[in-house]
């Protein structure tokens, strides 16, 4: 399996990032050289266009409750699967595989093709190195270098200290949150300790959404 740091050139057709147009540009201090080599997505479209056919249900067949549609749609977002990819070094990708389900790929690319899930989150720590991490691996996919097949869904950003970030940290969130949706983990202490059995903080209730995980 082909790491981030190993990925073969390929023709760049684009890979879907939410607000991939239009994007800051990265400041002098940049990211920190990952090391990977240029690779071309092809494009990950819905499949084949046509026309779309409703079918209706026998005659006087009650339709479906809202509620029960949202239930429904509930069920099939908990069967959803992603792999969290690390950006870095103790980034956390496997506490919250572990946490949360899904795909832990550590530092290489998920292959869809041996069955890991296509639905990327890329994992960081909330210090400037991680960040430096966070941003260079998103403009991987935002340049469509990312290997093909691959659905970039999100960021999830692990504190790596309690209390609050630095001003210019925070900045730097906002400032990759403006590309794609950021959803952030706070400090947990239990966590440092190996117990991670205990109930999920508020602050990562729209995680566990995401995810499928009961929400605390």
């Amino acid at each position: 399996m082909q790491g981030i740091e190993g990925v073969a050139m390929r023709a760049n057709e684009g890979v879907a990032v939410r607000g991939s147009e239009g994007v800051p540009p990265r400041g002098s201090d940049g990211a920190v050289p990952y090391g990977n080599k240029p690779g071309g997505p092809e494009p990950y479209g819905n499949g084949p266009g046509g026309p779309e056919i409703w079918i209706r249900g026998a005659v006087g067949e009650p339709e479906q409750p809202p509620q029960q549609y949202e239930e429904d749609r509930r069920l099939v977002a908990r069967a959803r699967q992603f792999s969290w990819v690390a950006t870095h070094g103790g980034a956390g990708s496997s506490t919250l595989a572990t946490v949360f389900g899904g795909h832990d790929a550590g530092r290489d690319w998920p292959r869809p093709d041996r069955g890991d899930p296509a639905s990327v989150l890329l994992v960081g720590r909330t210090h400037a190195a991680g960040l430096d991490a966070v941003s260079h691996t998103l403009d991987i996919f935002r340049r469509g270098d990312a290997p093909p097949g691959l659905d970039l869904d999100a960021i999830v950003l692990v504190a790596d200290a309690p209390g609050r970030l630095p001003r210019q940290l925070t900045q730097r969130v906002k400032v990759i949150n403006s590309v794609i949706d950021v959803y952030r983990v706070p400090w947990m202490p239990a966590w440092r300790t190996g117990d991670l059995t205990g109930p999920l903080p508020r602050e990562a209730a729209s995680l566990a959404r995401l995810t499928g995980r009961t929400a605390p």
